[in-house]
C-alpha cells in the first residue's frame, strides 16, 4: 500500500515536470536578479518624486515607444533603468498588463525584443530614437535631479496611461530584492531546483481546478523568484500558462500580513500540506524561506567615493603576517518523515539523534528529533556546519524503567549520509529518501530498517571570520574580558587574538614610546605593536596627527569629529571606504528583545561601495567582550587593529563615554594620542564577569538559537564564566559558568526577564534556584508575535531551556532545549514569499533539542536549531 502511494506521488512529480516552459528560466532568473541588484543601488525608485517621474516617462514615453518599435527598427530596444523598473513592476500583475496593454495598444507588448540596461549594448540606437520622439525629455534620468523636482503627475494625460496603482505596486515589489539577495540564489544548481519546484507549483494549481478546490497557494522564495522571472516574459507566460491551466494565472501580491490564521497563513500551511501529500517530498528548502523584514538602512543617502573602484590588496606584505583558516560554511535542513519495519513486539518511543562524524567549529553537538510518523507533528532542524564529512543519524527507543521518572534509551540502528557526495562538488541540494540502518550489534529484526531522510543544503559559502580578544593580564586565558578599569599595566599586558579553531592569530599591545625626529628632539607617540606567531615583533599602527595610522599607512581609523548625517562615529579608509556605526546596524541588527542589551557595546563595520552605495555590513565589534565577526579576509588585519584601539579605549574610559552629542569624544583622547592620568581613573575591585550565554528566540523565524549563532543577524553565543560568580551568575540568559561560585548560590535572584516588542508575546526568562536552572517561557502571545505567531498561543505557549548548575569542579556541566507539548504548543513561521507571496505559521511545531557543551569552553559555538512549520 505504501509502495503504491509511493508511486503514484513519483508519478505525479514526473507531470509536473512535464510541464512545458518557452523561457530559459534560469538564465533569466540571473538576469532578474542583476537588475533587482541595480534597482536596489538607486533607491530614490522605490518612493516619493523619482518614482513619480518613473511612472510618468514609462506612460508617456515607453510603452508608446515600445508599441512602436516594430515600426521604427529592427534592432532591440533598450530600456532606460527607470522605465525598465516600472515595466518590471507593472507585468508582475499579468492580468492587469494585459488588459492595459490591450486597451492601449490593441497587443500585448512583450520583452522579447528588448534588451536590458544592464547588458549596455545598442543603446545608443535606442536614445537616438527616443530623443527623435521625445526631445523634452531625456533617455537617461538623472535620478540625482528627479529627487528634488516637482510631482510631474500633471503631466500625464489621463486617456494614455494606466490607471493600476503603480506607486502601491512598486512599494510591494522593493521588498522583494531583500529576499532573494543571498549569493546562492544565482547558483545553476539552485536555480534548476527551483525551475523544477516551480512546475511542481504549477501542478498542484492545476490539479486545484480539476478539482475546483479553491486555495491560495503560496509559493517559497526559490519558487517566486522563478514565478516572477516567468512573468516578466508577457507573451510566454500568457501562452504557457493558457497551456496549463486554460487561463492565466494571477499573481496576487495585495497581501503582506502574515500573522497566524490570515490570508498567507492559511495558504502556506494548505499548500505546504497538498506539496508534501502530491509529492511526497517536502516543501521548505534551505535558502529559500522568509528572511524576516528588510533591516532598517544606516543612511537614505547614497554615497560615493574616489576610492571605491580600487581592490584590496589582499596580497601585500601585512596581510601575511596573519594566518587565517579556510572556512566554508554550508545552511542544512533536516527533518526525519518516517520510520518501517521496526522489530516485531517492540515498544516505546522513537526519536533521532543527529551529528556530524568530524565535528567542525560550527557544528559539534548532538541534536534531537522527533519522527513525523511517530509524532504527527512536523519537526524540523536548521543548522550551518562545514560541507565535510557525513552526518551521522542514530535511531533510539525510549521505553519505561522500573525505576520512575526515567527511561531506558536502546539504540535501534544507525546511518550516515555524506555532505562530499552532495557538496564537494555541488550536485544537488536537496534529496528525500529510504536508507537503510545498521542495526546496533545483537538487534535481531526479520527485516531490514529504514528511515525516510529529508535533508536540503545551501549553496557553500565563505564563512565569517570569528576571533576572541583576550587579555593575558592581569586575567587568565579562561576568561574572555578585559580587566575592569584602573586594573591595567599596559608596559606589561598583552592582548592575543584567537580564531574559530582556538589557535592564536596574533598578540597586540598598546605601547607609549618615543619618536626621534632630528638630533636632540623625542616626541611621545602611541602605538600598536604586533607579536606573531614566529615571534617577529611589529608596529601595526601608529597615532599620527589626529588619527591612527595602520599597516604602514595602508590604512588610517579617525574620529568623525562633526556630527554626520548618517551618525556614523569612525572611518576606516584605506582601499576600501568602511564607516563604523555604534550598536548593530543592516545584517547584525537585533531582532525583538535583544534590542533591551546595551548597544553601546557593540559597532558594525560598514562599507560603502559603487556596490553598495548604502552600505553593507562587513563585520561587528563587541567593545565589552572582545569578540570579532569579520565577512571578508580584506578586514580581518585592520578590523582586528581597529577593534583593538577601540577596545583599549572602551576599557580605560568606560563604555558609557562612547558618544556624547553624536561624537565619542573620550575615545578622541586615545585618537588623539592622549593618555589619561592614572590618578584620575575610577579605581573599582575586580569582580567575576560572566562571559554571555545567549538564548535566543527569532520571532521571525521563529527559530531557537541554542549555545550559537545567528548568521542573519550576527549574535554570537559563549558558554564559560569564573569561579565565585555567586548569587549574580544569572545576569545571561543561559549561564555556562563553573566554578565555586555556581551551584546553590546562584538562588531565585539571578535571573533577568525580557519581553519581545510584538502585541503582547512575551519572552520571560527567569531563573530558578540552587541549580541555576533557567527557564523561557512565551507568555500570551496576544494580536500577533513578529509577523507570524498570533493569538493563541496561551499562557504555557513556549520552550524551557535548562542549564545545569555547576559546582567548584564544573563536572557534566550541560544544556538542554526542550519544547513542552500540549496545547500551548509553540507555533513556528516556516517562511514563504513577502509582497503577498508566502510566510506564515504552516501548522504547529515542537522542536526538542539536547546539546551538551564544555562547562568553560570560550570559543564561539555556532550550532544552530530550528523548527519550521
Amino acid at each position: 500500500m505504501a509502495e503504491d502511494r509511493e508511486r503514484e506521488q513519483e508519478l505525479e512529480w514526473l507531470a509536473a515536470q512535464n510541464i512545458s516552459i518557452s523561457v530559459n528560466l534560469v538564465a533569466a532568473a540571473k538576469r532578474q536578479l542583476q537588475f533587482l541588484a541595480a534597482v536596489d543601488r538607486n533607491r530614490c525608485l522605490y518612493e516619493g518624486p523619482a518614482l513619480e517621474r518613473a511612472i510618468y516617462r514609462y506612460n508617456t514615453c515607453w510603452l508608446p515607444l515600445l508599441a512602436k518599435h516594430s515600426e521604427i527598427s529592427k534592432g532591440p530596444l533598450v530600456a532606460p533603468l527607470d522605465c525598465e523598473w516600472i515595466w518590471h513592476c507593472h507585468r508582475l500583475n499579468p492580468v492587469r498588463y494585459k488588459s492595459d496593454c490591450e486597451e492601449f495598444f490593441g497587443r500585448v507588448l512583450d520583452s522579447s525584443n528588448v534588451v536590458s540596461s544592464l547588458q549596455g549594448i545598442c543603446k545608443r540606437q535606442t536614445e537616438e530614437i527616443w530623443n527623435s520622439l521625445y526631445s523634452h525629455e531625456p533617455y537617461e534620468l538623472d535620478l540625482t535631479r528627479a529627487l528634488s523636482e516637482e510631482k510631474y503627475g500633471k503631466f500625464l494625460e489621463p486617456g494614455n496611461c494606466t490607471t493600476y496603482d503603480l506607486v502601491s505596486a512598486v512599494r510591494r515589489q522593493s521588498p522583494f530584492f531583500y529576499q532573494v539577495s543571498r549569493p546562492h540564489m544565482g547558483n545553476c544548481i539552485f536555480l534548476e531546483e527551483a525551475v523544477a519546484r516551480y512546475k511542481g507549483f504549477l501542478h498542484l494549481i492545476k490539479r486545484n481546478r480539476e478539482r475546483s478546490i479553491k486555495r491560495f497557494c503560496v509559493p517559497t522564495y526559490d519558487i517566486d523568484l522563478i514565478w516572477h522571472t516567468h512573468q516578466l516574459h508577457a507573451s510566454a507566460y500568457s501562452k504557457d500558462l493558457t497551456e496549463v491551466l486554460g487561463k492565466i494565472l494571477e499573481h496576487d501580491d495585495m497581501d503582506a500580513d502574515r500573522t497566524k490564521g490570515k490570508k498567507l497563513d492559511v495558504g502556506f500551511s494548505g499548500t505546504t500540506r497538498q506539496w508534501e501529500e502530491t509529492f511526497g517530498s517536502r516543501y521548505w528548502k534551505a535558502g529559500a524561506m522568509y528572511r524576516g523584514s528588510s533591516p532598517t538602512p544606516v543612511t537614505t543617502i547614497p554615497f560615493s567615493s574616489n576610492i571605491m573602484n580600487k581592490e584590496a590588496v589582499a596580497s601585500s606584505d601585512s596581510q601575511k603576517i596573519i594566518h587565517l583558516p579556510d572556512l566554508k560554511v554550508v545552511e542544512v535542513v533536516l527533518e526525519i518523515v518516517g520510520v518501517k519495519n521496526l522489530p516485531e513486539g517492540h515498544k516505546g518511543s522513537l526519536s533521532v539523534l543527529f551529528s556530524k562524524s568530524q565535528p567542525d567549529v560550527f557544528f559539534n553537538t548532538k541534536r534531537k528529533l522527533k519522527i513525523l510518523s511517530e509524532s504527527r507533528e512536523k519537526h524540523v532542524a536548521s543548522f550551518q556546519c562545514e560541507p565535510v564529512g557525513e552526518l551521522l543519524i542514530k535511531l533510539v527507543s525510549h521505553s519505561p524503567s522500573n525505576l520512575p521518572i526515567i527511561r531506558a534509551t536502546k539504540t535501534m540502528g544507525t546511518v550516515s549520509l555524506s555532505l562530499q557526495n552532495f557538496l564537494n562538488p555541488v550536485s544537488k541540494l536537496s534529496v528525500e529518501k529510504w536508507l537503510e540502518l545498521v542495526p546496533k550489534s545483537g538487534n535481531v529484526s526479520s527485516k531490514p530498517m529504514y528511515i525516510r531522510v529529508a535533508v536540503s543544503f545551501s549553496v557553500p559559502t565563505q564563512a565569517p571570520y570569528m576571533l576572541d580578544m583576550v587579555s593575558t593580564k592581569p586575567q587568565t586565558r579562561s576568561s574572555c574580558f578585559f580587566p575592569l578599569p584602573g586594573r591595567s599595566d599596559h608596559s606589561k599586558e598583552w592582548t592575543q587574538v584567537f580564531n574559530e579553531t582556538d589557535s592564536m592569530v596574533i598578540s597586540l599591545q598598546m605601547r607609549n614610546s618615543t619618536k626621534v625626529e632630528g638630533r636632540d628632539n623625542h616626541i611621545p607617540v602611541k602605538q600598536v605593536i604586533g607579536l606573531t606567531n614566529s615571534g617577529e615583533s611589529r608596529t601595526l599602527a601608529e597615532f599620527i596627527g589626529s588619527r591612527w595610522s595602520l599597516l604602514d599607512s595602508n590604512w588610517c581609523l579617525q574620529p568623525q569629529k562633526k556630527s554626520s548625517e548618517d551618525g556614523h562615529l569612525f572611518e576606516l579608509l584605506g582601499t576600501r571606504m568602511v564607516k563604523l556605526f555604534e550598536g548593530r546596524k543592516l545584517e547584525f541588527e537585533p531582532k525583538h528583545f535583544e534590542k533591551q542589551k546595551n548597544e553601546q557595546v557593540f559597532m558594525t563595520a560598514v562599507e560603502f561601495s559603487v556596490k553598495d552605495p548604502y552600505g553593507t555590513a562587513v563585520a561587528l565589534f563587541d567593545l565589552k567582550s572582545g569578540l570579532l565577526k569579520v565577512k571578508e579576509e580584506w578586514l580581518v588585519l585592520p578590523g582586528i587593529i581597529s577593534a583593538f584601539i577601540l577596545s583599549d579605549t572602551t576599557k580605560n574610559e568606560g563604555s558609557e563615554g562612547l558618544i556624547i552629542n553624536g561624537v565619542n569624544l573620550k575615545m578622541d583622547n586615545v585618537l588623539e594620542g592622549n593618555v589619561v592620568p592614572e590618578e584620575a581613573k575610577e579605581t573599582k575591585p575586580i569582580t567575576c564577569v560572566e562571559t554571555e550565554m545567549e538564548l535566543n528566540i527569532n520571532a521571525e523565524t521563529r527559530t531557537v538559537l541554542m549555545a550559537g549563532e545567528d548568521s542573519e543577524n550576527g549574535n554570537i553565543a559563549r558558554s564559560g564564566g569564573c569561579g565565585g560568580c555567586g548569587g549574580g551568575c544569572g545576569n545571561n540568559a543561559m549561564s555556562g559558568g563553573c566554578g565555586s561560585g555556581c551551584g546553590s548560590g546562584c538562588g531565585g535572584g539571578c535571573g533577568n526577564m525580557a519581553t519581545s516588542g510584538c502585541g503582547g508575546c512575551g519572552i520571560m526568562v527567569e531563573a530558578g534556584s540552587g541549580c541555576c536552572e533557567e527557564a523561557v517561557q512565551s507568555g500570551g502571545c496576544g494580536g500577533g508575535c513578529g509577523g507570524g505567531c498570533g493569538g493563541g498561543c496561551g499562557g504555557g505557549c513556549g520552550n524551557m531551556a535548562k542549564s545545569s548548575g555547576c559546582g567548584s569542579g564544573c563536572g557534566g556541566c550541560g544544556n538542554m532545549v526542550e519544547a513542552a507539548s500540549g496545547s500551548g504548543d509553540e507555533t513556528v513561521q516556516s517562511g514563504g514569499c513577502g509582497s503577498g507571496c508566502g510566510g506564515g505559521c504552516a501548522e504547529k511545531a515542537i522542536h526538542e533539542s539536547s546539546i551538551e557543551l564544555p562547562c568553560a569552553k570560550e570559543t564561539p559555538i555556532y550550532a544552530t536549531t530550528a523548527v519550521f512549520a
